[in-house]
């Protein structure tokens, strides 16, 4: 393990000091959501109690300091990253909310009768679902990029799979089952070659390591402040100004508008155009309380102890007899699924909980990927920076219990 100071970073999030069962709570399910540190809940309350009022609207005191640190978030958002300007960050209540408007709005706009949306057999289902449904409006359809059995992306399929009818390429950045890094880049420029614009699921990526969307050079990028340390119901659409300035809004009312008469409504300039009704202010400031957060800690050796922490992990769970672990591929990141013959996931979990550790199980909101890999469900473990090698001890030796009562 390298040098990172988990202990003293363990002591900026509450939550981790309490016990569960009369045990001390070892919280390994961060893919699912992270903990919070202090300070973003403090941001969040601070704002409740002293500095709350609706944004972009009013001149009083209130209002406008609200929309001040609301578009100051925006710039923080921007700067993480690495986004060319603000109008290309559209704040959203998280990666289902972002992926739902650009499959209605950019759905709209360019997909028609026949048409073509290729996504990843290693897909959340809010990668799939809103694609599926634009297929079932328009007559489109899904296409697959399969895994191997490693779960890499099999891209010399994805080559196959781009056609001149292919409308949009849908990829997640890292798997929320695997943990393996997809070579997005690469696969990024593949698809422009084509001239196919490219969604990337964000959602684990800028978790686990720092994301310049310039670079990448992706057309949208979407991600939710909840797995981000930051608060629920806030997350961010990124798109090259150029694609959100083609696109119509998702939906209408207030503060996305120029104008409104019954002849005729005129919207406003991006970011707003996607931007409708009273904007979860107070949760955009409270992400920003998070990034500025992870500016304050040594980020880079914090990503590089999650993967040390995840490998260690790996090794470990290794020792069961039985278990089986899904995605072994590199580059691989925080994020570690797996089954153990003749173990029920959901039996097994219940046991970790009151031994007060918290994993996620069952379809892990994957299923495709649970069928490609034969089995109904799946035990995950997803260290953040704020876990131990301790914590990951201890997990071992309770699913050995676990094992043996559930085998008797």
């Amino acid at each position: 393990m390298n040098t990172f100071d988990f202990t003293t970073i363990r002591r900026d999030f509450p939550a981790l000091q309490q016990q569960v069962y009369g045990r001390p709570l070892i919280y390994l399910d961060s893919a699912a959501t992270a903990q919070k540190p202090q300070c973003v809940t403090d941001t969040v309350n601070d704002m409740h109690r002293r500095l709350n009022a609706n944004i972009h609207r009013a001149v009083h005191y209130l209002a406008t300091q609200c929309t001040e640190r609301y578009e100051q978030a925006r710039e923080t958002v921007r700067r993480f990253i690495h986004a060319r300007a603000t109008q290309e960050v559209v704040f959203t209540s998280g990666t289902t909310a972002a992926i739902n408007l650009l499959a209605f709005s950019f759905g709209e706009r360019w997909v028609g009768v026949d048409d073509e949306i290729i996504v990843t057999e290693a897909e959340h289902h809010s990668n799939i679902v809103p694609w599926q449904l634009l297929c079932e409006r328009k007559g489109a359809r899904l296409k697959v990029v399969p895994v191997d059995d490693a779960g890499r992306l099999q891209t010399n399929v994805l080559a196959t799979l781009i056609s001149e009818k292919t409308r949009l390429l849908c990829i997640t950045h890292i798997s929320n089952v695997l943990g393996v890094v997809n070579p997005v880049r690469e696969i990024v420029r593949l698809a422009h070659t084509h001239g196919v614009p490219t969604l990337v699921d964000g959602a684990q990526g800028v978790v686990h390591q720092p994301v310049d969307v310039q670079e990448m050079d992706c057309d949208f990028y979407v991600f939710s402040g909840h797995k981000l340390y930051a608060p629920t119901g806030i997350g961010v659409l990124y798109g090259k100004e150029k694609q959100l300035e083609q696109l119509p809004p998702w939906q209408g009312g207030g503060d996305m508008i120029a104008s409104v008469s019954f002849d005729k409504t005129t919207f406003a300039e991006l970011p707003l155009k996607f931007e409708a009704g009273t904007a979860n202010y107070i949760g955009a400031c409270g992400l920003a309380s998070a990034i500025d957060y992870l500016a304050s800690i040594p980020l880079a050796a914090a990503h590089r102890y999650e993967q040390e922490l995840a490998a260690y992990a790996m090794r470990q769970l290794s020792t069961i007899e039985g278990l089986q672990i899904y995605g072994e591929a590199a580059p691989k990141t925080g994020v570690v699924s797996f089954t153990i013959a003749g173990v029920h996931p959901l039996d097994a979990a219940a046991i970790l909980d009151k031994s007060g550790i918290a994993v996620r199980t069952g379809h892990l909101c994957a299923e495709p990927l649970m069928r490609r890999f034969g089995v109904q469900g799946m035990l995950r473990v997803s260290p953040a920076f704020y876990n131990t090698p301790v914590e990951i001890d201890t997990l071992v030796v309770a699913l050995k219990t676990a094992k043996k009562m559930l085998k008797a």
